[in-house]
């Protein structure tokens, strides 16, 4: 008897797909990976809007690419590269932005001057402020650190598959969390005082 599609593994799913051009199982896989995606591009961007249109991009280039997917690596790891990737590349083009916004008066810098709200004290133990907070900080993280520090402690993976999807050693990949971590707690130490 054979499997329902659904209950197949994302690596059995992506050979459906690859093999017979199975729109159904492309549509599970987004769905399993559409939110985790969404989540992981968020910590890199700050920004929903955009996370959202590198997600949608991301699956896009998963449709038209799936023959290049090879099955001696995870799903998970495959997808979370072409995110990463992408992500990358806006935080590339954001910072191209910013320096000509700099150079030319236009709205646009007041705009990015004004994006800097001051959070009153007595809201800090609100959750949702404390999440926000922490995305800030995050987001000062250095990209080199930054990215590992998601995968592995807001995605959840494992030291061995953030190392495939950045290409780094794996003792490199554990050194760098470590370094992101400690500038993620300087960043943050202000929210745990009393």
């Amino acid at each position: 008897m054979e499997k329902i599609l659904t209950e197949l593994a994302d690596e059995d799913l992506i050979k459906e797909f690859q093999e017979n051009n199975t729109l159904e199982a492309y549509e599970i896989l987004v769905r399993r990976y559409k939110d985790p995606l969404m989540n992981f591009v968020y910590r890199f961007t700050g920004d929903r809007d955009v996370s959202s249109d590198i997600v949608q991009d991301t699956m896009i280039k998963f449709y038209m690419n799936k023959d290049s997917y090879r099955s001696f690596a995870k799903f998970s790891t495959w997808i979370y590269t072409i995110a990463g990737n992408l992500a990358k590349n806006e935080l590339k083009r954001r910072k191209r932005r910013k320096i000509f916004s700099l150079d030319n008066d236009d709205d646009e810098k007041s705009v990015q001057v004004a994006d800097k709200n001051i959070i009153q004290p007595d809201k800090a133990a609100d959750s949702e402020i404390k999440s926000e907070i922490i995305q800030k900080a995050l987001l000062k993280v250095k990209d080199v650190y930054r990215d590992v520090v998601v995968l592995r402690d807001i995605q959840e993976l494992s030291y061995e598959e953030i190392a495939e999807i950045t290409g780094l050693s794996l003792g490199t990949v554990k050194s760098r969390i470590n370094r992101g971590r400690l500038q993620l707690q300087k960043l943050l130490k202000h929210i745990y005082k009393e």
